[in-house]
C-alpha cells in the first residue's frame, strides 16, 4: 500500500510534467522566441524599385532576411520567421495600421543548412559554431518531448503493475528531458548572440526574447522538479518498505 506522502508527491510530479509538456509544445509551435521592434515598420517595408516583404518571402540569403526582420518588426521561432508588412507596400505612403503578417516556414533542409562566417556570403566558409547551435536548438526540444512521452509509457506500465519502482526511471527520463530543454534554450541564446555580432541590429531597433522563449525557460525547471519528486517518492518508499520488511522478519 502506498503512503499518502508518496501519492501526493506523484500527483504533484504528474501535474508538473503535464504543465511542462504543454509549455514546451507551445514554445515549439509558436514564432516568438525572439522579437525585433522597429520604430516605423511601415515606412521601412519598401524601397525604390523593390519590396522587402517580397525578398523576405522568397530570398534564402541570411543577410537579406535578417535585415527584413530588423526593419519590419520581425519575430523568429524554431520553425518560422515572420515580419509585419503593409498590405499595399507600393503605395507612396501606406497607412501604418493597414499591415499584414508575412511568415516563412523553415523546412528540414533549411534547419540543417550551413551558416556562413559572413552571413550572405557563401564563399566565406562554414561557421561551424552557428551551424551546430542552430541544429541543436530545434532538435533538443523534440528529444525532450520524446523522453517525457517515454516516461509516460513507463508510468502507465507502473500503474498496471501497481509498482512504484519504475518512478525512478521516470524521474531520470524527466531529468534528461530538462537537460535537453535547457540545452536548447542555451543554444538559442548563444546563436542569437553570435548572429548579432556579425549582423548587429540598427541603433533604433530593439531586440528581446519573446514569450515562446520564456515558455521553454519555464518548462526546464518544471521538468527538474518533476524528476526530483519522482525519484524521491520511489527511493523513499523503497527504503521504508525494506525497513518494514526487515522489522517483520525480525
Amino acid at each position: 500500500m502506498m503512503d499518502n506522502r508518496f501519492a501526493t508527491a506523484l500527483v504533484i510530479a504528474c501535474v508538473l510534467c503535464l504543465i511542462s509538456t504543454i509549455y514546451l509544445a507551445a514554445s515549439i509551435g509558436t514564432d516568438f522566441w525572439y522579437e525585433y521592434h522597429s520604430p516605423s515598420p511601415a515606412e521601412n517595408a519598401s524601397e525604390p524599385g523593390k519590396s522587402i516583404s517580397d525578398e523576405f518571402d522568397h530570398e534564402e540569403d541570411e543577410k537579406i532576411y535578417t535585415d527584413a526582420l530588423f526593419r519590419c518588426n520581425g519575430t523568429v521561432g524554431l520553425w518560422r520567421r515572420c515580419i509585419t508588412s503593409p498590405r499595399n507596400p507600393h503605395w507612396y505612403s501606406p497607412p501604418a495600421t493597414d499591415t499584414v503578417r508575412i511568415c516563412v516556414s523553415l523546412s528540414l533542409a533549411d534547419q540543417f543548412a550551413e551558416k556562413y562566417k559572413e552571413p550572405g556570403n557563401h564563399n566565406s566558409g562554414s561557421d561551424l559554431n552557428r551551424t551546430y547551435l542552430w541544429r541543436l536548438q530545434f532538435l533538443l526540444p523534440f528529444v525532450s518531448l520524446g523522453l517525457m512521452c517515454f516516461g509516460v509509457l513507463i508510468g502507465l506500465c507502473a500503474c498496471a503493475c501497481r509498482s512504484l519502482y519504475p518512478a525512478i526511471a521516470i524521474g531520470v527520463l524527466h531529468f534528461l528531458a530538462g537537460l535537453c530543454t535547457l540545452g536548447s534554450v542555451s543554444c538559442y541564446v548563444a546563436g542569437i548572440e553570435l548572429l548579432h555580432k556579425k549582423l548587429p541590429p540598427p541603433n533604433d531597433v530593439q531586440g528581446e526574447f519573446g514569450w515562446s522563449f520564456c515558455l521553454a525557460c519555464v518548462s526546464a525547471p518544471l521538468q527538474f522538479m518533476a524528476a526530483a519528486l519522482f525519484i524521491w517518492a520511489a527511493r523513499t518508499n523503497r527504503k521504508e518498505f525494506t525497513l518494514l520488511k526487515a522489522y517483520r522478519v525480525a
